[in-house]
């Protein structure tokens, strides 16, 4: 009797990224060089709890191992809100998750695939995702910020993320000292205020009684309605003073910019600049500024870079013990993992 000989194990090792948003999660597989091979995106269950959330995210891996034969040798997540990089969970998250803070992100994913895991910030991928293969390939030195719903931050100093002894460097969003309006974390005069899509709808409400949202108010602007183009001046004049102050302090002269609002890039840009031009950086140096490239798959492919680089280093996952770890339903217990 002839057996049917197995088909041999794949052995192209691939990483994987995952953005988790608060409407959308994006995973993707990347090779070694960061090429996408496959993507798929579905809905994120903020509401249904950590458990939902990464639930999601290992069903979209598992969707993305059938169709693409290989070996998964790390998976990197970006997520909203403060995470602890070195314990992969979530510190502080927004009212729109329900049970995220706290969670054991890196724990749970390790204990369900049995391959490393680590967790940053989405703003912190999103600008790993630039450096390594966007708009600042290459570069030692920038400031990433994000312009959606809120305004994030984050810094690359010396060609490593800086995140800080509490996972909160380059929250440029939340930077005091832009007048006295109530911020979306319940501080006053924060950037966020000003800059992000939210507020952008919320100023134009303010002098004109007309609701509508950000793309709204760029549309407006491009038609040359004044009080849309006084919001996004004022905005313009915050980002870059914002964008000086980090200047002053850490000496960073490129910034990449991403996020929706960065669409309305053509009519935000020569705000940013003409403020910039008034007051250019202590250095001297000028500030350079450039969109993303990477669009939506930004964070993803910055958390697959955060994988590839902590294995290259011969790093251990940043995952909390197997006992943190949340169960998820339908995946097996953890099994030893042999050290890189």
């Amino acid at each position: 009797m002839t057996t049917t000989p197995a088909p041999p194990r794949p052995t192209r090792a691939v990483f994987a990224g995952v953005d988790i948003g608060g409407t959308t999660t994006q995973v993707i597989l990347c090779t070694e060089s960061l090429e996408v091979l496959d993507r798929v995106e579905l809905a994120t269950p903020a509401t249904e709890g950590g458990g939902a959330m990464v639930g999601t995210v290992l069903d979209g891996l598992r969707l993305l191992l059938d169709r693409v034969p290989s070996r998964l040798a790390g998976v990197g997540v970006g997520a909203a809100g403060i995470v602890d990089t070195r314990t992969g969970h979530v510190l502080v998250a927004s009212d729109s998750f329900t049970d995220w803070a706290g969670f054991a992100v890196t724990g749970t994913i390790e204990a369900a695939l049995h391959v490393p895991a680590f967790l940053d910030n989405d703003v912190n991928a999103f600008l790993r995702g630039e450096v390594a293969r966007g708009a600042v390939a290459g570069e030692s030195h920038a400031l990433g910020m994000t312009l959606g719903t809120g305004v994030g931050g984050a810094l690359w100093v010396d060609g490593a993320l800086m995140d800080g002894p509490h996972g909160a460097a380059g929250e440029i969003g939340h930077i005091p000292g832009f007048g006295e309006l109530l911020c979306s974390c319940g501080g006053r005069g924060h950037l966020e205020t000003l800059a992000s899509g939210r507020a952008l709808a919320a100023r134009y409400a303010e002098r004109t009684g007309r609701d509508t949202d950000a793309r709204g108010v760029a549309a407006a602007a491009a038609a040359g309605d004044r009080d849309a183009l006084a919001v996004f001046e004022a905005a313009g004049a915050a980002l870059a003073r914002a964008i000086l102050i980090t200047a002053g302090m850490v000496d960073v002269t490129t910034v990449v910019i991403g996020g929706g609002v960065s669409r309305a890039w053509p009519l935000l840009e020569p705000m940013v600049l003409a403020a910039l031009a008034a007051e250019p950086p202590v250095s001297g140096c000028p500030i350079r500024l450039v969109p993303a490239l990477l669009g939506s798959d930004a964070v993803a492919i910055g958390a697959a870079s955060r994988a590839r680089a902590e294995l290259r280093a011969g790093s251990p996952a940043g995952a909390a013990p197997a006992a943190d770890a949340a169960p998820v339903s339908g995946y097996g217990p953890r099994a030893p993992r042999s050290s890189p």
